[in-house]
């Protein structure tokens, strides 16, 4: 009797010339050995690559596959694993404290530069279109791709695996800051709250967010937006501009760079009293 043939798996290969295996000593150090390599590639795999690759036979209908599930279950295991760690290392804060420490380690500007100190860009797997525009180094996909990393730690090893490398990579680096953001009573992850009262205690009154740029497929958006605020005289003046996947993170992200420019110019923060002596 004949057997059907295995179905393939739709699973990309590692492509050419590249060692899986030097991939995840590069992200993982000491940490998880993967049982099942192509949950690594995908994770990995840029949507671009498979824009830039013609279709299988019989595949016309079937999504390619990509990192993006990969994604949104890598962002459910980080903010359960970051949610337990703060509770764990805060015991005395409040609900709100917690949220906004939450929001600060889980955010792309802190994924983002959590993957560029792994190296995560060089193992990616881009078309060449997006390799070619920098896409290894562009905050917002490797926030992502570090994403979909955690969700294949989490399918191949469980919460285990996954937790250790969140605790050691993502979460411990960022809790001295966390700590002394959290004594001082600054406004943590809420930028736009902590703009927004600097600028009023200095007379300058609301500052403006303004989208300056859309860019991007439907489902994956990513927002350009840039931060204002209105000189003596009556002129819009711009402190800061950043981008995010969604709006509000590119707000959040642009009033940090705004209140670096209160730190570096004091001056284009002083009241209006301030400026006629």
């Amino acid at each position: 009797m004949r057997t059907a043939p295995a179905a393939k798996s739709s699973r990309p290969r590692p492509a050419k010339g590249r060692d899986p295996q030097a991939a995840r000593e590069t992200i993982f150090r000491t940490g998880h050995t993967f049982r099942d390599p192509t949950l690594l590639d995908l994770a990995l795999t840029h949507s671009s690559l498979l824009h830039e690759q013609p279709p299988q036979i019989g595949s016309l209908h079937k999504p390619a596959p990509d990192n993006e599930q990969l994604e949104f279950l890598g962002d459910a295991v980080l903010s359960l694993v970051v949610a337990e760690a703060l509770f764990r290392n805060f015991p005395q804060a409040r609900e709100g404290d917690l949220t906004r420490l939450r929001a600060s380690v889980v955010s792309s500007e802190h994924l983002a530069a959590v993957a560029m100190r792994l190296n995560l860009g060089a193992h990616l797997r881009l078309g060449r279109g997006e390799d070619r525009s920098g896409g290894r180094h562009k905050p917002a996909l490797l926030a992502d791709a570090l994403e979909a990393v955690l969700a294949a730690l989490y399918l191949d090893g469980g919460l285990p695996a996954s937790a250790a490398f969140i605790e050691r990579e993502v979460i411990a680096p960022a809790l001295p800051d966390l700590r002394q953001a959290l004594a001082q009573g600054a406004a943590i992850g809420d930028y736009k709250s902590a703009l927004q009262e600097r600028l009023q205690a200095s007379g300058r009154g609301q500052p403006r967010y303004v989208l300056t740029d859309e860019s991007g497929p439907d489902h994956k958006r990513l927002f350009r937006v840039a931060v204002e605020i209105e000189t003596a005289d009556g002129v819009s003046t711009p402190l800061a501009e950043s981008e995010g996947t969604t709006k509000k993170r590119a707000q959040q992200e642009a009033a940090r760079l705004a209140l670096l420019q209160l730190e570096q110019r004091p001056a284009l923060f002083a009241g209006p009293a301030a400026e006629e002596l």
